[in-house]
């Protein structure tokens, strides 16, 4: 994947801010190529999948090209569902956080159409709709177009496939000439040049490649995770399956720093990886990750290209990436050389379709699991534990330590007695040591 960082794109200082805040790094090849003409009013084409980053294309575009002073709905962004429209209406407003005056409002069915229509008599000036709730609101008079400048059609194919086109039709027909065109479509089916034909005026035409990419041989696994847990089901699933060495993703580079800090406090050896690292930096921590000397690296996408570490039992995507080819490079990091290997996403809320997405951008499965209670990492703790001493009874050569039993024997205690105290200490070791950490996380978490 080409990349460029957003600083090249021309973008107001408020945008850009907003950029680093969600902690994109660099912008994709669809928002490189198509923001650059959407910031001039060309009509634009672009033929792009899911997770390529086109929503904060045209939403930057979009927003960068409102007025804030006039209140009238300036921008119109049709999406074929509910789900996506509410998705778009999120993502642009963390793109306009620092935009003063910028009202968006998603509209879609489902939801009272009172309260929509009290959001638009106060001022709005992006809409995020379906077609049929659109038009419910033009009939109403409570949806007025007349100051549209800019009109996206978001997956449109989807919409087409819906049966979509007559309603797309009537509200294009009501918006002015004069506007600027944007469509973004997965594929270009002859319905779909129909409409760039008959609505757009010389479109540029972008087509990225949806590359067939070689999933590797790694398992799969999803948990749903409320944020504020991710932390501790993080430290859960690493003890209870004894990873020694895991790879951490973090969108953000703050979101990096924050967990590698909660991660020191619980007693585990954890370093970040993110592009505000000096190269030296860089390098230090990959030397100690390497060497083993750090047990958990946590990185962005941008920090972690070119990680190539063998032994790497678990990548655990704390955030889930925007981007699916992202996803699959992500996940190659582990399972090398002809090993197992496993890849862990925590999913919070409405980004379980991002689950159903990737799954068919890879045609592989993501196995849902259900996050691990105490009592469940005590009970497979003392199976891996009683497992390690099967292996040892199996393997032999344990002459030296027989004798020692027998010398314990011949004091009167029972061999029994002898193995369940040499396991009760192993166990209360290592449960010291796991008091220790929760300690740690509840002096962090709470004082």
């Amino acid at each position: 994947m080409e990349h460029s960082g957003f600083n090249e794109l021309k973008l107001s200082k408020d945008i850009q801010k907003a950029i680093t805040d969600m902690g994109f790094e660099e912008a994709t090849p669809i928002q490189a190529q198509s923001i650059p003409l959407m910031l001039e009013g060309k009509d634009v084409i672009g033929q792009a999948q899911t997770g390529t980053g086109k929503t904060a294309a045209f939403g930057i575009a979009a927003i960068e090209k409102v007025d804030p002073k006039n209140l009238s709905v300036q921008a119109v962004i049709l999406c074929p569902t509910r789900e996506l429209a509410i998705q778009v209406s999120e993502e642009l407003k963390k793109l306009s956080k620092y935009k003063r005056g910028i009202e968006i409002l998603p509209v879609y069915g489902g939801q009272p159409i009172d309260r929509q229509i009290r959001a638009l008599k106060k001022g709005v000036q992006i809409i995020i709709g379906t077609p049929g709730r659109v038009m419910d609101h033009m009939e109403r008079r409570t949806l007025k177009l007349e100051s549209v400048k800019m009109m996206v059609l978001d997956e449109a194919d989807e919409m087409l496939d819906m049966g979509f086109r007559e309603d797309i039709e009537h509200i294009m027909k009501k918006i002015p000439l004069e506007r600027q065109t944007i469509l973004f479509s997965a594929t270009m089916s002859r319905a779909i040049l129909d409409l760039t034909k008959k609505y757009q005026k010389k479109p540029q035409m972008i087509k990225l490649e949806h590359k067939e990419m070689t999933v590797p041989e790694v398992e799969q696994f999803y948990y749903e995770v409320k944020s504020q847990l991710k932390p501790e089901v993080l430290s859960r699933l690493i003890d209870i399956n004894d990873i020694k060495l895991s790879l951490v993703f973090c969108n953000t580079k703050r979101r990096v720093d924050e967990l590698v800090d909660i991660l020191k406090s619980r007693g585990y050896l954890a370093d970040g990886l993110h592009g505000d690292l000096q190269q030296r930096q860089r390098d230090i921590v990959m030397s100690k990750f390497r060497k083993k000397e750090i047990e958990i690296l946590v990185a962005t996408d941008v920090a972690a290209r070119g990680i190539d570490v063998g032994d790497i039992e678990a990548v655990f995507n704390y955030d889930i990436p925007a981007d699916d080819e992202n996803y699959v490079h992500r996940i190659g990091r582990t399972a090398r050389a002809g090993k197992g290997g496993r890849a862990i996403n925590f999913v919070t809320g409405r980004e379980i379709y991002r689950i159903r997405q990737i799954q068919q951008f890879t045609k592989s499965r993501i196995i849902p699991q259900k996050i691990p209670s105490v009592s469940d990492i005590e009970e497979i703790k003392t199976n891996l534990l009683l497992d390690k001493v099967k292996g040892i009874m199996d393997t032999g050569h344990l002459g030296e330590y027989i004798n020692m039993v027998e010398q314990l024997t011949r004091e009167d205690y029972t061999t029994l007695e002898v193995a369940s105290a040499l396991l009760k200490m192993v166990m209360g070791e290592r449960g010291k040591e796991e008091k220790v950490k929760k300690d740690n996380s509840f002096n962090k978490k709470f004082n």
